[in-house]
């Protein structure tokens, strides 16, 4: 017989990301990150190959990496609304954990399974960050999909990616809820 946990079944339910320009100071220390990693890397990994890694951004290399969004965005020749956006994040972040889906050789484990682990890790570190009381929300951008960002700025190997920017802090606003998916519509019951 199941053992309902209402609590857990209610913060899923009601869960919210905050905006990462609503998060500011404090932000975790390292003490009150590790737990949160920790419960993050708690997912289904098929293998145990743990394909993934985390790149915790803090201080001054948030400021690092916004002018190397900038650099590169110049480089790329974006234009001033897509540079803007790209360093963005890093201009107003104080706290972020880059999920790094690095997947390994595998005979049995099929890369798009490993790439889905990281991203499982990437929800489950925001909800393990929202349920700790912190505001957290999880952000990707061109920078995440540029592999000289990548590489230069987070320091990625060839065939690593960005699952996902996992702003954490302190909320300062409560957004308001937004429309959810109607889940009847994206169900199919097969009983046969």
């Amino acid at each position: 017989m199941p053992r309902p946990d209402p609590a857990v079944l209610d913060f899923l339910l009601t869960r919210r990301s905050r905006p990462a320009k609503t998060l500011a100071p404090p932000v975790p220390d390292r003490a009150a990150l590790l737990p949160l990693l920790t419960a993050a890397a708690r997912v289904p990994d098929h293998g145990k190959l743990e394909p993934w890694r985390f790149v915790v951004i803090e201080g001054a290399a948030m400021a690092r990496l916004a002018a190397l969004a900038q650099a590169r965005a110049e480089a790329l020749g974006l234009d001033a609304e897509r540079t803007a956006k790209g360093r963005s994040q890093f201009d107003q972040g104080h706290l972020a954990v880059a999920v790094v889906a690095s997947p390994k050789p595998s005979g049995t484990v099929p890369a798009v399974e490993q790439l889905l682990s990281a991203g499982a890790v990437a929800l489950s570190l925001l909800n393990a960050a929202l349920a700790a009381g912190w505001g957290a929300c999880w952000l990707s951008g061109w920078p995440s999909h540029d592999a000289g960002f990548r590489r230069e700025g987070l320091g990625l190997a060839g065939h690593e990616t960005v699952a996902g920017l996992v702003h954490i802090g302190t909320a300062t606003a409560v957004p308001p809820d937004r429309p959810r998916p109607d889940v009847g519509a994206l169900t199919t019951w097969m009983a046969e």
